[in-house]
């Protein structure tokens, strides 16, 4: 898709001016993201998003969509085309690492300017290393910045959640053998290990493969450990499996606090009643006390906006989507030349622009050193799914500790079953 829409930049929030370029030449973004297969649900907001950013800064920009279609390799096929047949002056790139570290390390080795975002910084920073194995051989990248929160961040507020309800304290993992899976679940450096610390006890099968019809293994191991709750990084179908195949096989945890999976109000729906109580990580919300820079709307107005042009209900991945193009838009009005590469990852280092999801800046805050030029947070709370006497689903937040800005809607509860 290649979008384009009448007007000027300087309807942007700011006031910025729009660099010099050749006469009549737009500025080309380039924006990947999985738009169809098993992580769409991830790019739901990304058509009303696009042409929200063309309303609002006009014949300036010309923004190439392409599908990653959830599969790394065409994620990484469709980024040379971006590079090569369109040149693109700034690439961005979207929802998980399966899409956002494959054109991530495309556009590092062509020296093309790269903001990323919707993946845990931790495999899309270490993934991308030549040896993740050894952390003497991480560098810095030139060209690739991210954002986003971290495993320390959800740990923080999956243990709030936890700590909430009565439990045996019993954890049943579900990591599949993918980069989440694998750098979340890692016996030595990822979750279970702060778990083990907290007072939990980690049941791990090891990883399963994705699109994975039958969790019989692990519901049988949880059942036997007498876990209490479930948590993990699983991409919607499968955990719609797992989740059915739970409460046919009588396995009935009292929290189920999933990752990836549990985003989407489309998601839960399909489990019906069930999915009372379900909880998940939460990126943004409505109730986010947030102001894009792009269009000076708050969280509330973007997500109503969002309603009344699409029909369907808010979901957390607008307001980063939407912070991705108020970073394209405040990153290229501070350049002179968008052809000079240099220029614009120069531009994208020294930014400090107050998004709809939060500060975004580098070096980053609370981030390790080897990361920090790369790498900046965003806030990270915990939420609920209240199901609805209409069908629908409500997303609470019951869990706020690492960010009490952003104010809890109720407290958290058990599983209904």
């Amino acid at each position: 898709m290649k979008a384009s829409a009448a007007g000027g930049l300087s309807l942007m929030a700011g006031g910025l001016a729009a660099p010099a370029i050749a006469q009549g030449q737009r500025i080309r973004i380039g924006y990947v993201s999985p738009q169809s297969g098993p992580l769409s649900a991830f790019s739901e907001a990304d058509q009303f998003v696009v042409e929200q950013f063309l309303q609002q800064t006009g014949d300036v920009f010309e923004v190439i969509v392409k599908d990653s279609q959830s599969n790394p390799n065409r994620a990484s096929e469709v980024a040379q085309e971006l590079i090569i047949d369109d040149e693109v002056h700034l690439m961005l790139v979207a929802s998980t690492p399966e899409t956002t570290n494959p054109v991530a390390t495309v556009a590092e080795a062509e020296g093309v300017p790269i903001i990323s975002t919707k993946a845990p910084w931790e495999p899309w920073f270490i993934g991308q290393q030549g040896n993740p194995a050894d952390p003497s051989s991480w560098r810095p990248f030139e060209f690739a910045f991210h954002y986003f929160w971290g495993a320390a961040d959800l740990t923080e507020v999956m243990v709030g959640m936890w700590n909430q309800i009565e439990t045996t304290r019993v954890i049943g993992a579900l990591y599949p053998n993918d980069a989440d899976g694998n750098a979340l679940g890692d016996p030595n450096t990822g979750l279970p290990p702060v778990f083990t610390e907290r007072g939990f006890t980690v049941i791990d099968t090891g990883r399963y493969q994705n699109l994975s019809d039958d969790f019989t293994a692990q519901i049988n191991a949880f059942k036997q450990a007498n876990a209490d709750i479930v948590t993990g990084v699983v991409i919607p179908p499968d955990f719609t499996t797992f989740f059915n195949q739970s409460a046919q096989q009588g396995f009935n945890p009292r929290i189920i606090t999933v990752n990836k999976a549990l985003l989407f109000p489309s998601s839960v729906e399909t489990l019906g009643a069930p999915g009372n109580n379900l909880s998940c990580e939460v990126w943004w919300t409505p109730h986010h006390p947030f102001t894009s820079s792009l269009t000076g709307q708050s969280s509330a107005e973007l997500a109503q906006a969002f309603t009344e042009a699409t029909g369907r209900p808010w979901t957390q991945p607008i307001g980063f989507v939407h912070s991705l193009f108020e970073m394209a838009a405040d990153v290229m009005g501070r350049v002179s030349d968008p052809e000079d590469r240099e220029e614009v990852a120069a531009a994208i280092a020294g930014s400090n622009v107050n998004t709809i999801v939060g500060p975004v800046s580098w070096p980053g805050q609370g981030i390790p050193e080897f990361a920090a030029q790369n790498v900046t947070k965003t806030p990270l709370v915990g939420g609920q799914w209240r199901h609805q006497e209409d069908g629908t689903f409500s997303l609470e937040i019951v869990e706020n500790a690492t960010a009490p800005d952003i104010p809890k809607t109720s407290e958290m509860q058990p599983m209904s079953w």
